[in-house]
């Protein structure tokens, strides 16, 4: 996988510096007819020419992707770990690459080159006067460019009817393309790793609640076997105490019903 994100990175930067240096900003060079070129632009944001606005923003989109490139090379360690499938590997490698690449511009495009005006010359490598930007705040040198076809909507479009389009009309380079096909190749090709990772996370938990239950239990099973120590102690007792009061109202029923001796006959008395 490492040679995979070197192979891109040297394809990347080699491409980038050859049109920074060879091409005026805006020039043209045909490939493939009128459909296929390579049209040098910069952009100061994301990915196919998109953009966020200030120095904030182009800093703030330098940091993020140092973050992401920091996950990615920490995740795609793990998935090597873990034995992951080789297309997913390569998957990740490509958009590491692809992010890595556009990192290399925002953080060091702005120190060693010259700015590049709009059919304004060619750029310079390390210019005695320093170069165009501070550090992360480089632009992206973009120059794929595929026009394939263009027309006009249908004026019955809301909205966009009767409205030019061309499509593809973003400019790219190899790092924009690599972290395309790898996002797309895990989108197509491997979705059954993500739901294959829910899966054992759920068994995960099963097991868990699992063993948190199999420990209530013999909890409870213990609890149920010390308990009646006690209670047969206090029934015990119970029943000692209940049986001296039924022998008590025993004794008094007795008394109570016992039958009273008859009087004795008084002796007439001698007159």
């Amino acid at each position: 996988m490492i040679v995979l994100v070197f192979i891109v990175l040297f394809l990347d930067q080699a491409l980038k510096i050859w049109v920074k240096t060879s091409m005026e900003y805006g020039e043209e060079i045909p490939l493939f007819g009128t459909w296929g070129l390579l049209h040098f632009v910069e952009n100061n944001g994301m990915a196919f020419g998109l953009s966020i606005g200030g120095d904030y923003g182009k800093l703030a989109l330098s940091l993020f992707r140092i973050v992401a490139v920091a996950f990615l090379i920490y995740y795609l360690k793990f998935l090597v770990n873990s034995s992951a499938k080789l297309g997913l590997l390569t998957s990740f490698a490509l958009i590491l690459a692809g992010a890595v690449g556009n990192i290399i511009d925002s953080a060091f495009y702005g120190l060693i080159f010259s700015e590049s005006a709009y059919h304004g010359g060619l750029a310079t490598m390390f210019p005695e006067s320093g170069g165009y930007a501070g550090f992360l705040h480089g632009k992206v040198v973009d120059m794929l460019y595929f026009p394939l076809f263009s027309g006009h909507f249908p004026d019955w479009l809301p909205i966009w009817g009767g409205d030019y389009f061309m499509f593809f009309r973003p400019v790219f380079n190899i790092a924009d393309m690599s972290i395309t096909i790898g996002v797309v190749s895990i989108l197509l090709f491997h979705r059954n790793f993500f739901s294959a990772k829910e899966e054992e996370e759920a068994k995960v938990e099963v097991a868990e609640g699992a063993v948190q239950g199999a420990a209530m239990t013999v909890a409870a099973a213990e609890a149920a076997t010390s308990a009646p120590l006690v209670s047969e102690d206090v029934v015990a007792e119970n029943e000692e105490v209940g049986s001296e009061v039924e022998e008590q109202s025993e004794e008094q029923h007795e008394e109570q019903h016992e039958p009273e001796a008859p009087d004795k006959p008084t002796p007439p008395s001698a007159e």
